[in-house]
């Protein structure tokens, strides 16, 4: 496998007069027809739950989409629906695939034969993002980092046929010039009915935090970019006319939606007036404080998603998460369901610091504070990461179609492999056995919560420890 490559070979694009939005727009004008992209979401390859039944809309990519629509002709494939991926490229001028670790395997393939047909690959997301040097062998271009920052030079070469082997910005644009996402493009597909009713948000991008096993702040560095309230609200409102009702249900993508208090706090107060439901990803720092919890709730909150992580102090500190202090972690969990807010509680193994008894500690939190969605996973060193270059010595394998969070990566210092596996999946057996679920979800609505709890116990029913290696 090849390794990271050094900051050097990433230069930074130049803002030179050629790459004017002037320039480009004249230069797609004298086209004699508009390009073709095909713009593909690759299914994973993983045996575990992941792509499978209904999933989210990407978000991410449907902004592609958005952008490149405003000068080429687009064709949106999500093989996550059972969309399929042609073999003959010939219709197409442009493939464009996004790929995180998990499916850089399958984004290879597809760049591959589309290579060998002749056809201008580009390869963008975390993993190629990551592994620059690794995914240049599989395509034209590759894009690091956000496509938004990079596009008026990148569009421009694609218009007079003279690509660069990696496009980077010199700078990250503000969230204020950041397009309406046109929906259309993926609703558009047959197989649609299989995305989830929850619509996804962009309100912030980046985190700040800097977790050591986390790649944002490699894709974004420590900048932490927000958009103004007035686009995040009119978005909202846009898709309450679109659908044809008051309470849509709004999935934010954020990394760490919450990291601006004051920012926050306004949006909050100002979604409360529309009658909208949401869920996001959040860091617990600011839960403690009761008159948070409130808010977040009278706003419409359905269910907030935290990295509790561990329950092991030394672990929280190894990982350099500053945002979680065990002590406050029953107060986060308490001003939360005062408040009618479900909780989806992510929870690792693996860690050297880890024991048996880490297993035991976790099961007793989730059961007495009543989690109503604890998510497990194995430490997963992402290429990209502090903690990928700390623990590469010592990776099993990098095989990527593993990298689910969900296989065996390497042997923590304080147990074997065998056992840390044999209670992982105990664990899962014994939180998600219908006297459990009845246990943590007793008096709580019924909801996807119930159903997603339901499909876990079917799951988890069918775990072995080899299932992991």
């Amino acid at each position: 496998m090849q390794t990271l490559p050094s900051d050097a070979l990433f230069l930074p694009l130049d803002p030179v007069s050629d790459f004017s939005e002037e320039l480009l727009l004249q230069l797609a004008a004298q086209q004699k027809s508009r390009k073709k992209w095909l713009l593909i979401q690759p299914v994973s390859n993983t045996s575990m739950m992941v792509d499978s039944g209904t999933v989210s809309m990407p978000l991410n990519l449907i902004m592609v989409a958005t952008l490149v629509g405003k000068l080429f002709d687009v064709t949106f494939i999500d093989e996550r629906l059972g969309d399929k991926i042609p073999d003959d490229f010939s219709g197409f001028d442009v493939v464009a695939i996004t790929s995180r670790t998990l499916n850089a395997s399958k984004a290879y393939r597809i760049g591959d034969a589309a290579l060998a047909q002749g056809k201008t690959v580009i390869l963008g997301g975390v993993h190629p993002t990551m592994l620059h040097e690794e995914a240049s062998g599989h395509c034209t271009s590759v894009v690091y980092g956000e496509i938004e920052s990079i596009w008026t030079e990148l569009a421009t070469d694609i218009l007079k046929e003279k690509m660069r082997s990696v496009y980077r910005a010199k700078e990250l644009k503000p969230m204020s010039a950041m397009l309406h996402p046109d929906f259309s493009y993926a609703l558009s597909s047959k197989n649609a009915r299989k995305y989830s009713s929850l619509i996804p948000l962009l309100a912030t991008k980046g985190c700040p935090v800097g977790c050591n096993f986390c790649t944002t702040p490699t894709v974004y560095g420590k900048s932490y970019r927000y958009r103004e309230l007035d686009l995040v609200l009119d978005e909202m409102r846009y898709h309450q006319q679109r659908v044809g009702k008051e309470k849509v249900n709004f999935s934010f993508m954020d990394d760490n939606i919450s990291f601006r208090p004051k920012y926050f706090m306004t949006l909050l107060e100002e979604m409360a007036k529309l009658g909208v439901h949401w869920n996001a990803n959040i860091s617990m720092n600011f839960l403690d404080k009761p008159e948070v919890a409130e808010l977040a709730g009278r706003s419409g909150c359905d269910l907030l998603s935290i990295g509790f992580e561990s329950l092991n102090p030394e672990t929280i500190k190894s990982v350099q998460k500053g945002s979680n202090r065990l002590g406050s972690y029953e107060t986060v969990v308490s001003n939360l369901h005062k408040n009618g807010i479900a909780i989806q509680g992510y929870f690792m193994f693996g860690f050297d610091n880890d024991t048996e008894e880490s297993f035991q500690l976790t099961y007793d939190f989730i059961m007495k504070n009543r989690i109503e969605f604890p998510v497990f996973s194995l430490v997963t060193p992402f290429p990209g990461t502090p903690y990928f270059d700390e623990m590469k010595p010592r990776i099993r394998h990098f095989d990527w179609d593993k990298y689910d969070t969900y296989h065996y990566m390497f042997e923590p210092k304080k147990m074997s492999g065998d056992k840390m596996l044999e209670n992982f999946v105990k664990l899962q057996r014994e939180v998600y056995k219908g006297r459990a679920i009845m246990q943590r979800m007793k008096g709580k609505p019924l909801n996807w919560i119930w159903l997603a709890n339901y499909a876990m116990n079917r799951f988890t029913c069918k775990l072995q420890p080899e299932s992991f290696h």
